[in-house]
């Protein structure tokens, strides 16, 4: 049963994974950029909603429906102040200035809030379970779950029923005839990342409730998230989401064999399924 055990919580434990990844497929799939500092863009975010209920004393709830906005209009302004200036430079020119993104963004998080780990109070939710059976789930888990869950199917709706999100396929597609037919690349880019940084701060805050956190946690989340959209398939959500779930569990079962082999577990399952399958689990992309 202690197997079981592992693998529910590492099911539970995709879902954030799943949902921190979501953004880092979606601009991929939009624009085949990586964004390096996606990580610490959740991170920035967890601090925010930590200020916003600890120093302004906001709801917790009231806090994050209040952050994941803020951040979205953030990920426009980047995209439309500098990223989209970097695309016109070539591929590897986005990828810089996100990394100089995040650098920066990193040491204004140390400066402002020093190095010290802090966490996000959620009270009795934090401790709160369900009984399924012989085995407890955490509340608190099943809803960071079901939120990754929501979050991913939200948005490959939104792709797909939406003027807009049928837009942002055709140009993915081919921008040169998307551009003749009178779309706006740069608007169009705009919204992508503003609703990739916009499910990352949601992901940073669920990520700040559940652990402790400083402000060069943000590499370690890139890598989760980098993980599970590369096992899952670059660009494709639904394969990120596949792609967290499998992540999760193999790090839960490989803390059931030794606590010190979690994340190493995750990692090895990471390269075996580059060797055996560099395009990811669902190798389709998020226009498909």
């Amino acid at each position: 049963m202690d197997w079981v055990g592992a693998v529910v919580q590492g099911i539970l434990l995709g879902g954030q994974y799943a949902l921190l990844a979501c953004g880092l497929s979606l601009v991929f799939g939009v624009m085949r950029i990586v964004n390096l500092a996606h990580g610490v863009l959740a991170v920035a975010a967890a601090y925010v909603v930590l200020w916003l209920t600890v120093e302004v004393s906001l709801p917790l709830l009231l806090g994050v429906v209040v952050v994941v906005p803020l951040f979205a209009a953030l990920g426009y302004a980047l995209q439309r102040g500098l990223l989209n200036r970097a695309l016109r430079q070539g591929e590897l020119s986005p990828l810089l200035v996100s990394f100089g993104i995040g650098v920066v963004l990193t040491n204004l998080l140390q400066e402002t809030f020093s190095a010290d780990t802090r966490s996000i109070a959620i009270g009795d939710l934090g401790t709160a379970g369900v009984s399924v059976g012989p085995l407890t789930v955490g509340v608190f888990a099943l809803v960071t779950c079901a939120a990754g869950v929501g979050v991913i199917a939200a948005v490959q709706l939104f792709l797909a029923r939406t003027r807009t999100g049928r837009a942002m396929r055709a140009t993915s597609d081919d921008p040169e005839t998307a551009q003749l037919m009178g779309i706006d690349q740069r608007h169009l880019y705009g919204l992508a990342t503003a609703i990739a940084v916009g499910t990352v701060a949601l992901a940073g805050a669920f990520v700040g409730m559940s652990t402790q956190f400083s402000p060069t946690y943000g590499d370690l989340v890139l890598i989760f998230a980098f993980e599970a959209v590369i096992i899952g398939g670059l660009g494709s959500l639904w394969g990120t989401l596949w792609g967290g779930l499998v992540l999760g569990v193999a790090q839960t079962v490989g803390s059931q064999l030794d606590p010190a082999y979690g994340v190493l577990a995750g990692h090895v399952v990471f390269l075996l399924v580059l060797l055996v399958r560099p395009s990811g689990l669902m190798p389709r992309t998020v226009t498909a």
